[in-house]
């Protein structure tokens, strides 16, 4: 019975009361979930580098995770592309197996040397644990949603220490140009109260080191600017690049298993005979090192190919750690050439590629002005808007629908994956867009 007399603000209490309660038993389970993960990605990244034969064991790991995941997975191996596609249309309860296999999947990967990161896996497990709240109190279909975005926040803060960037990036990275108001509330509450329990639970993040900022002039803004589109073509081209392999392997090899199998052996003998330790794993050091001293100015391209090969064959993990890798490597290269100072273009380059590659620039902004202070907001977030603009229509979350699409006309709630059949006349999208279709 609705009361036309009644304050607003009165309706509004109940409402404020049960998505606090939500979004904070969505945080914790987000947070424990991400405090484990950090703990044992602690122990496996220390566990190789005291035994650097374990990455000969890398193609074995990947068989294993591979047929646990053709075995007891394949309704969860699309990961952070199906809590976007069930968030756009909600069909089925994410089985709960996705954040164990998915933890698992993740640090056997970092444990034997494949080249992958963590928030995927983070995001997973927020989105799957917050799905088991929505079954436990058989929420309607739209609260659902919510309850998966504010899975996505919660995890995405924890696993980083980034509160306000988690919240953001849920509503931000399930369609280009458009955020979901509705769901503010529960990101928010989410992300914050995760980011709280992981702390409290002694998940540590790194932290870097950015001690001045220039000025405001002409020539520190414009080179951001040639840094910006620099950093967006070159997060389009390793989505590009990752998707390639991917679809090659499916294409190439049949049994799933084996596609890690062969991909693990590749990168094992890389890096046996290139010495290339510094490409496999999360690449912390080689990114604190960035914000410190000049470095190889091929470093991004050697961690954007082992990157690829390992996601591209089957390894769990995650995009965005290897991003920041590559964007601060990047960044590092280009800070003579551009005249900045070295750690503020590596920490511009941190967010910068992320934002290109994963089309999320609001979230990259509030993030680099967490991890290295608010002087750098400026700059920042005009790199990571041109990355955004010149990564073009292009991600790497395929689920990803156009709201608004950046510069060259595209069907609005197309997914990325669909884009290039619809541009060369193909698929029911394109064939109902022809002339003479009803």
């Amino acid at each position: 019975m609705k009361y036309p007399n009644r304050p607003e603000l009165i309706e509004l209490l109940p409402h404020i009361g049960k998505w606090l309660s939500l979004s904070c038993a969505v945080a914790a389970l987000a947070g424990v979930a991400s405090a484990l993960f950090l703990h044992a990605l602690d122990w496996a990244t220390a566990t190789r580098q005291a035994h650097r034969w374990l990455i000969w064991l890398l193609p074995l790991a990947g068989f294993a995770v591979g047929w646990l995941y053709l075995r007891f997975g394949q309704r969860v191996e699309a990961g952070n592309n199906l809590l976007i596609d069930e968030i756009h249309d909600p069909q089925k309860t994410i089985p709960l197996r996705m954040a164990p296999l998915a933890l698992g999947g993740t640090v056997v990967s970092h444990l034997f040397g494949a080249s992958v990161g963590r928030e995927g896996t983070a995001v997973q497990m927020g989105g799957a644990l917050a799905d088991q709240l929505t079954r436990l109190f058989r929420l309607p279909r739209e609260d659902r949603r919510l309850m998966l975005m504010a899975g996505i926040s919660a995890g995405f803060a924890s696993v980083f220490g980034t509160p306000l960037a988690g919240a953001i990036f849920g509503l931000e990275v399930l369609a280009i140009g458009r955020l979901r108001y509705d769901a503010i509330l529960p990101c928010f509450a989410a992300a914050i109260v995760a980011d709280q329990v992981g702390q409290l639970l002694g998940a540590h993040h790194t932290h870097y080191l950015v001690p001045s900022v220039p000025h405001l002039a002409a020539w520190p803004l414009l080179a951001t600017v040639v840094a910006g589109i620099l950093f967006g073509l070159t997060g389009k081209l390793f989505a590009a690049l990752a998707h390639a392999l991917g679809g090659w392997c499916k294409r190439r090899v049949a049994y799933p298993p084996l596609r890690p199998l062969l991909g693990g052996l590749a990168v094992a003998c890389a890096v046996w005979a290139l010495d290339a330790d510094r490409y496999i794993g999360l690449g912390i050091p080689t990114i604190a090192d960035a914000f410190r001293q000049p470095l190889p100015a091929y470093d991004f391209l050697g961690k954007m190919a082992f990157t690829a090969l390992s996601l591209g064959s089957g390894f769990k993990g995650g995009e965005v750690t290897p991003l920041f890798y590559i964007g601060a490597t990047l960044g590092n290269a280009l800070a003579p050439i551009l005249q900045l100072p070295l750690p503020m273009l590596a920490g511009i380059g941190f967010v910068a590629v992320f934002a290109g590659a994963a089309n999320t620039p609001i979230a990259s902004t509030l993030m680099a002005m967490e991890l290295f202070g608010a002087e750098i907001g400026v700059y920042a977030a005009i790199a990571c808007v041109v990355s955004y603009l010149f990564s073009g229509h292009s991600g790497i979350y395929h689920a990803q629908r156009i709201g608004q699409p950046k510069h060259r006309r595209a069907p609005e709630g197309i997914r990325l994956s669909e884009l290039a059949a619809y541009r060369q006349g193909r698929g029911p999208l394109a064939s109902a867009a022809r002339p003479g279709k009803t």
